[in-house]
């Protein structure tokens, strides 16, 4: 799993012209599933995106109670080395990839976190005012 961790002042997604998910300062969560990953991953990155000490005070969300707006992208497995046009045959197909978002959200909520999220496959419009801008990749 890869996930693109931004540190905001608020956060929201849109789809169809209704916001599903919306936070004030906290973290914004562009998570991708590669085509390998299992559940086994699940735990590892709730762990780390909880843990990430990267709010105020090097604090983490699990330390200050700040909420997680977790957004599934595909296009974070893109493959981008030959030509034009991105390859995505790096990530998880739907079948795999929604069931192991909904598992890292459900284990972030099981740790205390308070998480909103995007809808998966949707087109959705996610705005966000980054504080810092603090962003990070992470990896498990």
């Amino acid at each position: 799993m890869r996930a693109v961790v931004a540190r905001v002042a608020r956060a929201s997604v849109t789809v169809d012209g209704a916001v599903v998910g919306s936070i004030g300062p906290g973290l914004l969560v562009l998570l991708g599933v590669h085509r390998d990953d299992t559940a086994a991953a699940v735990p590892v990155m709730a762990r780390k995106l909880a843990e990430l000490r990267i709010l105020d005070g090097e604090r983490s969300a699990a330390e200050t109670g700040a909420p997680v707006l977790v957004v599934s992208q595909f296009t974070l497995y893109a493959d981008t080395r030959r030509g034009r046009r991105p390859s995505w045959s790096a990530a998880a197909p739907p079948s795999v990839a929604a069931p192991l978002v909904d598992a890292v959200v459900a284990a972030l909520r099981d740790r205390g976190t308070t998480v909103e999220t995007g809808v998966f496959g949707a087109d959705m419009a996610v705005e966000s005012v980054n504080d810092g801008p603090f962003t990070l990749i992470v990896d498990t």
